[in-house]
């Protein structure tokens, strides 16, 4: 890549991640969802547009022994993501393609799916950054990352999807049928605050019951009152101490 990188770290410091300066940049989405996924050694696992690796590189730091894939449309991201996997000294592999086209050697199932779809709908504006337009905004319709990530599970696989609040309903609406033992988990900046995100778990071919689980809070404290780290510690140990979050 010929544009301007930052080098970040994740996880403490045990996670260090090329991305580019004005492009699209992960913050605390993928690590959280990253630490969804109740995944064991031994395990695949695939992430749908991975970006330049973090959600995926998390997980393979927090969890050795997984079966690493991740696919991305945009070839200057997947190249990121192979280069921090391989400065980080985790085996993933990363292709190349759309989710809506994948080659035939990602057309096989994984014990677990995940994936941090674009947030905002086609109508809303483009960013000037193209690759921050493309992860950002809604092209393929959410029903057909979904639709894909359950395609792509063994029967009693996991999906685990990261998204606004506002979009619950599709999610559910799109789940309704192929996957149950759907548990959702809230995100909110602050205690007392509308939850803006939620993560979403759901199993293929499950019939067990829906789960409304208890907020994380990311912060603490009613307001941001001094210019320094107010993570919460439920937030402090998913981001920092890579622990897996709780789905009880």
């Amino acid at each position: 890549m010929d544009e301007p990188l930052t080098r970040d770290v994740f996880l403490g410091g045990r996670l260090s991640i090329w991305q580019p300066r004005a492009g699209y940049r992960a913050a605390t989405d993928p690590v959280l969802l990253a630490a969804s996924v109740g995944a064991r050694p031994g395990d695949s696992v695939l992430e749908l547009g991975c970006g330049a690796g973090v959600a995926l590189l998390a997980l393979g730091q927090r969890l050795p022994g997984l079966a690493l894939s991740g696919v991305e449309r945009q070839e200057n991201y997947a190249q990121l993501a192979r280069r921090n996997a391989q400065e980080n000294g985790l085996d993933a592999r990363i292709v190349t393609a759309d989710l809506t086209d994948l080659p035939a050697d990602l057309r096989v199932t994984f014990d677990h799916v995940m994936a941090n779809p674009p947030y905002y709908r086609p109508s809303s504006p483009a960013a000037r950054d193209a690759g921050r337009a493309a992860a950002l905004r809604e092209e393929t319709p959410l029903a057909d990352w979904i639709g894909c990530g359950l395609r792509r599970l063994k029967s009693g696989g996991t999906l685990t999807l990261i998204h606004l609040a506002e979009r619950l309903p599709a999610i559910l609406a799109a789940l309704d049928g192929p996957a149950g033992s759907i548990a959702v988990r809230p995100v909110a900046s602050r205690v007392g605050r509308p939850a803006g995100r939620v993560i979403v778990q759901a199993r293929k071919g499950a019939r067990g019951v829906f789960r409304l689980l208890a907020p994380l809070t990311m912060h603490a404290g009613a307001e941001h009152l001094e210019d320094r780290d107010d993570a919460s510690d439920d937030a402090r140990a998913l981001l920092r101490d890579a622990q897996a979050l709780d789905w009880r």
